[in-house]
């Protein structure tokens, strides 16, 4: 099974130079947007079990979504410049 998979890997038809350059800006905003809402979900849950008061635990996680998604967009277009590991 596994050297059935790399025989695959091997055969496929892209190309290194294009699989480095298939990570769009689009893609890397769809990918900031999805996450966050999975991380901003477990920020608030875990801002209610703290402090036990929704309100407060929808400000945190409010506030938590438009910083990291900023955070990791960044992060993700600077990881992209970089070769090492490609």
């Amino acid at each position: 099974m596994i050297i059935e998979k790399i025989s695959d890997i091997k055969q496929s038809s892209r190309s290194y130079e294009h699989d480095k350059s298939t990570e769009s800006p689009s893609r890397s905003i769809a990918k900031s947007v999805s996450w966050r809402i999975i991380g901003t979900l477990d920020t608030i849950l875990i801002s209610w079990v703290l402090t036990g008061k929704w309100d407060i635990a929808f400000s945190i996680g409010s506030v938590e979504l438009v910083t990291k998604m900023l955070l990791y967009f960044f992060h993700e277009r600077i990881w992209n410049t970089i070769k090492w590991g490609k």
